[in-house]
């Protein structure tokens, strides 16, 4: 299992904004991650930065492979936000299908790197909101699974329904290549129980976003919010996950990144050290 970091969380952000590519400096990213000793990077595709992602191009995922290679970080797996602002249910037919290619497109373009799996939002301004959805959704994935067998890249639901209605939609597409992203600080701001979370769709969990949230509020600290991190280990761990860890923190002090990254890796080894004691 190898720890890595959400895209933008080692530079200062961009204006008020959490997480969004980071337009002007992406590339000093890579160093950074070396430096605070994470083995990867979840690369972000928004329409905020869709103009100047390196992703999109041939020239900037080169580019892309050569930073990797050089400091040895890789690039994972991606973030599709672009998604969240563009969502793929709730629009018109002409749109849906506009996103639905849009999505293709993307999973070729990981295939490029390789990357292992692409994490699919529907949370927030995307999150699915009633059966009609539901459907909508599920016609959505039959029709680019074609596009993730060709490419070999997984799908991963990053979801904001409760446990057992995420379980039930899972059911309705076994398919290897479609697996859940489990988020622990939204789930704990949802005020949902890592148990029966694991207990509904625990096999199908293919990628973890490690962060700390209060209860209907905010990203916190890690072991300051509501998430029970340590039952979370003790889960992975008996579930033999395999998949990777992004850290998705909270921000600290600007400029100090690399230290706060540093410092969120070495409190995540601890609690796997400890076993989720």
């Amino acid at each position: 299992m190898e720890i890595g970091i959400m895209q933008g969380r080692l530079v200062p952000p961009t204006g008020n904004q959490i997480q969004s590519f980071p337009r002007e400096n992406w590339s000093d990213e890579f160093p950074r991650a070396s430096h605070a000793g994470l083995a990867f990077i979840e690369w972000i595709y928004d329409a905020h930065g869709a103009d100047v992602n390196p992703l999109a191009t041939a020239a900037g995922i080169e580019l892309m492979q050569k930073l990797s290679a050089k400091h040895k970080v890789a690039i994972g797996s991606i973030c599709a936000d672009y998604f969240i602002e563009q969502p793929l249910v709730r629009a018109e037919p002409s749109q849906r299908h506009e996103r639905s290619e849009k999505l293709k497109w993307l999973l070729h373009q990981a295939a490029r790197l390789p990357v292992a799996h692409v994490v699919l939002p529907f949370v927030d301004a995307s999150s699915i909101r009633t059966e009609e959805e539901k459907a909508e959704l599920l016609s959505i994935l039959r029709a680019v699974l074609p596009t993730a067998e060709e490419t070999n890249i997984e799908v991963h639901l990053e979801m904001s329904l409760p446990p057992q209605a995420f379980a039930e939609l899972l059911e309705h597409i076994p398919h290897r290549l479609v697996r859940a992203n489990y988020d622990s600080g939204n789930s704990a701001s949802l005020g949902y129980k890592v148990a029966d979370e694991f207990g509904a769709y625990g096999g199908r969990i293919g990628s973890v976003h490690l962060k700390d949230r209060v209860r209907d509020g905010g990203t916190v600290p890690l072991g300051s919010g509501d998430a029970d991190l340590p039952a979370l280990v003790r889960l992975l761990g008996e579930n033999r996950y395999a998949g990777n860890l992004a850290l998705q923190v909270t921000r600290g002090e600007s400029g100090k990144e690399v230290e706060w990254a540093r410092q969120n890796k070495a409190y995540v080894e601890r609690l796997f050290s400890e076993g989720g004691r």
